[in-house]
């Protein structure tokens, strides 16, 4: 007889002593996220209603529930929502139903970082405006956005169905003088 696999209990986080050593948990939660396994949800510990928290983790494809605790602390339990993670999009982007195919693949899954954002970024300085490269990353690459939307470049992604895999589409821009 089989079984069903048994989702993985809640990984805990507790951001309150962050917080009071002065620091910005977000880096700390993010890892967490990129930590899970398939189908785990997260159970945060903070000393408010993390309210901005709730719409980041809702296009990484997360529901919450939040509760007060005794003293004014909350306590979020994210559940990955079962339908696939949704695409994000770089705030100026076209459609990325419209861009051409890939001319370029780069599974960067096997690097740490910061290598996978230098490769990427080196890939797009060689490629024509309008052209398309297609990478697989181990993480979400939170600090690549910000440099692709600098130099103009466009991009598009999301994690695969386990969690395991960011898949990432750049579409390159004009270079900016």
């Amino acid at each position: 007889m089989t079984t069903a696999p048994q989702t993985p209990a809640p990984r805990e986080l507790d951001v309150r002593p962050i917080l009071r050593g002065g620091g910005e948990p977000f880096q700390a939660i993010m890892e967490a996220v990129n930590g899970l396994k398939p189908g785990q949800a997260l159970r945060l510990f903070a000393p408010f209603r993390p309210q901005p928290l709730f719409k980041v983790m809702e296009g990484r494809g997360f529901g919450h529930e939040a509760q007060e605790l005794d003293g004014g602390d909350w306590e979020v339990l994210f559940t990955p929502k079962p339908s696939g993670a949704p695409v994000a999009v770089s705030a100026a982007a076209d459609n990325p139903d419209t861009w051409p195919e890939p001319v370029e693949h780069l599974d960067l899954t096997d690097l740490d970082p910061p290598e996978p954002m230098v490769r990427i970024l080196a890939a797009a300085e060689r490629m024509e405006p309008g052209e398309v490269l297609f990478a697989l990353l181990s993480r979400e690459p939170i600090f690549l956005f910000p440099e692709l939307a600098k130099r103009g470049h466009q991009w598009a992604g999301n994690f695969d169905e386990t969690r395991t895999t960011f898949r990432i589409f750049v579409r390159v821009g004009k270079p900016r003088n």
